[in-house]
């Protein structure tokens, strides 16, 4: 079956159309033909020369599309990585960031933290769980970032029904909005717990991956260009591990550990939001991109951060005991980027995996042997591990720690966060839905039962 391509250019010039096949190789076409922006059966007003290699994968000789002059809204915004995301936005000249979060005091607090650029910022309260509010929030939006998401995974456990609600239907509710509003792009931001999900957060957010890759699949090929990025462990952010154990070396121990063979993909938040903008950018339409990381194993991350910290406390890192706790449930050994089942679709690219869950008959390579896992990536060193740490939280002597943010971030898993009561403590809920009102709050644990890790991510997860 052929599917129509449209193609104009940016100087005025005639329309031309060309026909290609869905599926399979195709010849180059000539000026007026695929865009970078284009897929097969979207139409686009820009002209290039393209020649179409795989499905949906154009190379492009234009320029990629810019975020200058937009007007992009941000899911979560207030969140670790919405916050990121909102402050790498802000150096790509956009017309207006405009901040969507259900916590009023996160958004008086954060509007307030951009000095000049204050007037770029537009803050709206709402909740994804409302797709009224969310039609308001769309108004005259080009780009999406949807990262607002519950994730704190033993509370996403003992409250199933919420995240079914903030993390299934809030999605739905997301790209409805924006198909409505008639927005450009939108990138949903999920998890490596999406990959084969063993826990509840990860069912959710693998069914909202799939939501947004089955919308790009049926939408009329005029409108909106959808996709989602997943990555893994955001070190630093609170309500992770890394802050977690700062504070615990501080008051001399002990630090509270899972298990030290467990291993987590880790990444920066500044490459997080990154590579999200940029994943939103080169989108063809229906893909999941996913960065390939390091990672680290929970023993070492503890013992690196002990023998780093302890002397700048005034302790002997010897003295500063680790108690192990176990892993709780739904939580998993090994994180997993691109599961068993799914490297049949993931085409393989320098820095990443691009996974094309809609094909039937995918066009794709990879050198993947098996599923892409935490355990079967390069491990980071000690001396690697202290470097990534102290670009986030500073070199940890008295008075000169950098600024935590007040929110807690990505895939809060029992291995890779701080207890939910210390979370609520400091930020008033969670970075996402639902708000503090909502009365399934699950009993805080008890600081004994923390596991360690880094917070997981995609997702402000």
């Amino acid at each position: 079956m052929e599917r129509l391509l449209e193609c104009a250019g940016s100087e005025p010039t005639s329309e031309r159309r060309t026909t290609v096949p869905r599926c399979g190789l195709a010849d180059e076409l000539p000026a007026g033909g695929l865009g970078n922006r284009c897929k097969v059966g979207q139409r686009v007003r820009r002209s290039c020369s393209v020649r179409i290699t795989k499905v949906g994968r154009p190379e492009d000789a234009c320029m990629s599309p810019t975020l200058a002059g937009k007007n992009v809204l941000v899911t979560g915004g207030c969140g670790s990585i919405g916050a990121e995301i909102v402050s790498e936005l802000l150096t790509r000249d956009p017309n207006v960031v405009r901040i969507v979060d259900n916590s009023e005091q996160r958004l008086a607090a954060f509007s307030g933290s951009f000095g000049d650029a204050a007037s770029a910022i537009d803050c709206v309260l709402a909740n994804v769980r409302d797709k009224d509010q969310l039609a308001i929030a769309m108004r005259d939006v080009d780009v999406v970032f949807h990262v607002a998401a519950m994730k704190h995974v033993p509370m996403v456990e003992d409250n199933p029904y919420g995240a079914v609600r903030t993390n299934v239907t809030g999605t739905r509710n997301v790209v409805e909005a924006a198909a409505d509003a008639g927005v450009d792009r939108l990138l949903g931001v999920s998890t490596d717990k999406a990959a084969n999900p063993t826990s509840t957060m990860g069912s959710t957010k693998l069914i909202a991956e799939r939501l947004v890759s089955s919308f790009d699949k049926h939408r009329p090929p005029e409108q909106l260009t959808l996709g989602s990025v997943r990555f893994g462990n955001v070190v630093g952010t609170t309500g992770s591990v890394v802050p977690l154990f700062h504070d615990q070396i501080r008051s001399g121990g002990p630090l509270t550990v899972t298990d030290p063979s467990m291993t987590r993909f880790v990444m920066r938040p500044e490459e997080a939001a990154r590579f999200a903008i940029d994943a939103c950018l080169e989108l063809d339409g229906g893909e999941v991109v996913v960065k390939k990381m390091p990672a680290m194993t929970v023993g070492d991350l503890a013992e690196a951060m002990r023998a780093h910290y302890a002397p700048r406390f005034g302790h002997d890192p010897d003295e500063i005991e680790i108690d192990y706790v176990g892993p709780k449930p739904g939580e998993r050994y090994h994180e997993k980027l691109v599961a068993e089942d799914e490297v049949r679709y993931a085409d393989e690219r320098e820095d990443r995996y691009v996974l094309y869950p809609q094909a039937e008959t995918p066009d794709v390579s990879n050198d993947l042997e098996g599923e892409y896992t935490s355990a079967n990536t390069r491990h980071m060193s000690q001396d690697e591990i202290i470097e990534m740490v102290r670009g986030t939280i500073g070199d940890g002597k008295p008075g000169t720690d950098t600024d935590r943010d007040e929110a807690a971030g990505p895939d809060a898993d029992p291995a890779t966060a701080a207890t939910s009561s210390e979370v609520a403590g400091r930020s008033g809920g969670t970075d996402s839905e639902p708000g503090p009102s909502d009365l399934e709050t699950a009993p805080a644990d008890p600081p004994s039962s923390t596991g360690p890790g880094v917070e997981s991510g995609g997702g402000d997860e």
